[in-house]
């Protein structure tokens, strides 16, 4: 947006007479302004410094015949509010009448205060000298390690604001940072071998550096001694990252909109109905302390909470925007996004056991995964997740990173792909292991599951 710190009250009374001016009753917004910088770098000089301010609005207006139009702009001055209130009103007559949003009836609800302490950003030049401290060390601890093909630290000051007709009025400011490494590993006569690690905070003063290096450098060079793994059905682990990743991969489950679309494996009836083992849950949880640069909204203005997607292997709720609860005869849950056709997505995954009595491999796993006498298959990352999940028909094939263990003892797997279905998967979990991981994309434990099929390089 234009002007940092806009007050969401001032500019709710701006369109508000606006949009009386012009006989429009319905109206919402949404907007959004952030101002980002970030640096990359390539063996110790800069090879990208960037810095930007970006702003979007969006604007909702229902007719006489409860149609929507939508239009967007950039412009937060009375003019530019007037023409996209005015191209909304037009656009409005070609709205379809089978798919009408409303405003949620939970948009004037109280929200969950977020503890979300904002940080001052950074000179870019300081930013560039500290990524250049890291590559640096991260290139120091191997002779192996031969560049950081992959880096970038950034920081990001945001805004958002939804505002409608019946008196909804949010506003969130909130301020992150992210670091990013990915290193690549050379020898004499072997393949390149690749890992990474990436952290956030709330700023960039709060970021893990060193935390960062260390797992970017563990990873990278626990896999320079790989070997051809055989073909075959398996034992494997996930990590939590790979896990959250599969997960996220499938997400269309629990999709009111991918169900309504008949896009989703579930359908209106899969609610109550058993979806993996017993002792599975799934939550999505947006306020998760863990969740660096939650929204307290949604894009609709309904407060975002914790819902139980999965609970004891049996499916309990979907996400919902205002259109797909009003089908299904719920309250929103929090996760829709702003349109003539409202998107539907989750916020923060939460995966564990469903009791304290549920299987438990505690001591298996970890990072060395060496007192299992195997043979076993742990799962470190995924790749190719967009182009290896077929989402509505349950399948994927993916190539991945990882080892195998055997007899006590850990070697990195050449070159690997894992394939199965989702529902195969989630009904063959054969237990968790360890306290679970706060990652970017959730929170998750390992993972044990029974029997996946793993293809060697040819």
């Amino acid at each position: 947006m234009n002007a940092p710190g806009l007050e969401a009250a001032q500019l709710r009374d701006r369109v508000e007479q606006l949009a009386h001016r012009h006989g429009i009753s319905q109206w919402d917004l949404g907007a959004s302004c952030s101002s980002d910088t970030s640096v990359q770098v390539d063996r110790g000089d800069a090879k990208q410094m960037k810095a930007a301010q970006r702003s979007a609005i969006t604007v909702r207006v229902w007719n006489g015949d409860g149609l929507v139009g939508i239009t967007s702009t950039s412009d937060l001055s009375d003019e530019g509010l007037e023409r996209a209130l005015s191209g909304a009103r037009e656009a409005s007559a070609f709205g379809n009448p089978d798919d009408t949003p409303a405003f949620s009836p939970l948009a004037t609800a109280p929200l969950q205060p977020l503890d979300q302490p904002l940080h001052q950003p950074r000179n870019i030049l300081n930013l560039l000298e500290t990524l250049k401290d890291a590559e640096r060390q991260l290139l120091g601890r191997h002779a192996a390690i031969s560049t950081v093909p992959y880096n970038g630290l950034a920081q990001r000051s945001s805004e958002r604001i939804y505002l409608n007709s019946a008196g909804a009025c949010r506003q969130q400011a909130q301020t992150t940072a992210s670091l990013y490494l990915y290193a690549r590993a050379e020898e004499t006569g072997r393949k390149p071998r690749s890992a990474g690690a990436v952290r956030l905070a709330y700023g960039a003063t709060g970021l893990d550096i060193a935390g960062c290096i260390d797992e970017a450098a563990e990873r990278t060079i626990s896999h320079l001694d790989y070997a051809p793994i055989t073909t075959g059905h398996y034992t494997c682990v996930f990590s939590p990252e790979a896990f959250l990743d599969l997960i996220g991969a499938f997400s269309s489950l629990f999709n009111a909109r991918a169900v309504l679309d008949g896009v989703s494996l579930s359908t209106r009836e899969s609610l109550g109905e058993p979806l993996a083992c017993p002792f599975f849950n799934l939550h999505d949880n947006g306020l998760h302390p863990g969740n660096i640069g939650a929204s307290s909204f949604d894009g609709e203005g309904t407060p975002t909470q914790r819902l139980a997607l999965v609970e004891a292997g049996v499916i309990r709720n979907f996400l919902h925007s205002e259109a797909t609860a009003r089908s299904f005869g719920v309250a929103p849950t929090g996760h829709a996004g702003m349109g003539a056709k409202v998107s539907v997505g989750p916020d923060y995954f939460e995966v564990g056991p469903a009791g304290a009595g549920d299987p438990q491999l505690a001591g298996q796993a970890g990072l060395d995964h060496c007192t299992h006498p195997g043979p076993l298959v742990v799962i470190d990352s995924l790749s190719a997740l967009h182009a290896g999940v077929k989402a509505s028909q349950g399948s994927f094939s993916l190539p991945f990173d990882g080892w195998l263990v055997r007899g006590g003892e850990r070697v990195s797997i050449e070159a690997a792909t894992v394939a199965g279905d989702i529902r195969t998967v989630l009904k063959a979990l054969i237990g968790f292991e360890g306290p679970a991981k706060v990652t970017p994309d959730g929170v998750c434990p390992f993972v044990w599951v029974e029997g996946l099929s793993v293809t060697g390089e040819a």
